[in-house]
């Protein structure tokens, strides 16, 4: 069995961590590289960096922002945002990061994933996929019962601002058939609420699914990452605002997980 990995997200832009709710109303939470520092000291399995406006914006990421961060931290990140082709993968790859994660490119180029993963390697692709709860019947989406209702997922693109009208899970089988290594899932309903993740979203498309899926959004508490690497059966963790905020340091966490018989890497 391989370890649950615990990631911080770093959120970007104009080369600041930002940090907001459901997408929207973000502030300022510090340094891009001085925080991946402080998390990689921290015992961090992973890291990943988004620039949350690139792709609403039309431009390119901070390549500047990547090679800091990658002359300060030895551990492995991930870098999204505004990513558009093999070569914009290249560049980033080339300034130190370990993987690259596409969501909008992906939707309006489903072939960049399998040009991608050809030319890099899957392990180096992940597919973001930021999904929304719909509450209604649709015959061509996977609708499941929740407690609020039966409803389906719907990919958003833009970083949060365009809905396309494509089924979340449906869209992460087409991802892993298409040369994805990885999938990182964030439940914009749940993203900075603190309440939780989308335990039931996030289930949903691990059981579909043969690659790592890694959770995002809505860790508040200790209690949170437990619910979402068992229940909701991810293979990682993603949390910001518990630790930018100084709420739990990445020690507490595994210290949490590793006492409840989950295997982490301490």
């Amino acid at each position: 069995m391989l370890a649950k990995r615990i990631i911080p997200c770093l959120d970007m832009t104009g080369g600041r961590v930002v940090k907001g709710v459901k997408f929207k109303n973000l502030r300022d939470a510090g340094d891009p590289p001085e925080l991946g520092e402080l998390y990689s000291r921290q015992g961090a399995d992973e890291l990943v960096f988004l620039d949350v406006t690139a792709s609403s914006d039309k431009r390119e990421i901070l390549i500047d922002v990547v090679k800091r961060t990658a002359d300060r931290v030895f551990i492995p990140f991930t870098v999204g945002g505004g990513i558009r082709s093999t070569e914009d993968i290249r560049q980033i790859l080339c300034a130190g990061a370990d993987k690259v994660a596409i969501n909008t490119s992906a939707v309006e180029k489903p072939e960049l994933i399998r040009m991608a993963a050809q030319k890099f390697g899957s392990q180096c692709i992940v597919c973001a996929i930021d999904a929304k709860r719909v509450y209604e019947e649709a015959p061509d989406k996977i609708v499941v019962e929740t407690p609020q209702g039966r409803c389906w997922w719907e990919v958003y693109t833009y970083g949060g601002r365009k809905p396309t009208g494509i089924d979340a899970i449906k869209w992460a089988m087409q991802v892993e058939k298409k040369g994805a290594g990885e999938i990182l899932l964030t439940s914009m309903d749940c993203d900075g609420t603190k309440t939780g993740y989308d335990i039931i979203l996030t289930r949903a498309v691990c059981e579909k699914v043969n690659i790592p899926v890694i959770a995002s959004g809505g860790a508040g508490n200790l209690e949170h990452i437990y619910e979402v690497l068992t229940e909701g059966k991810a293979d990682a963790a993603l949390a910001a605002s518990i630790f930018h905020y100084g709420v739990y340091s990445i020690g507490e966490v595994k210290k949490y997980l590793a006492e409840r018989n989950v295997l982490v890497r301490l």
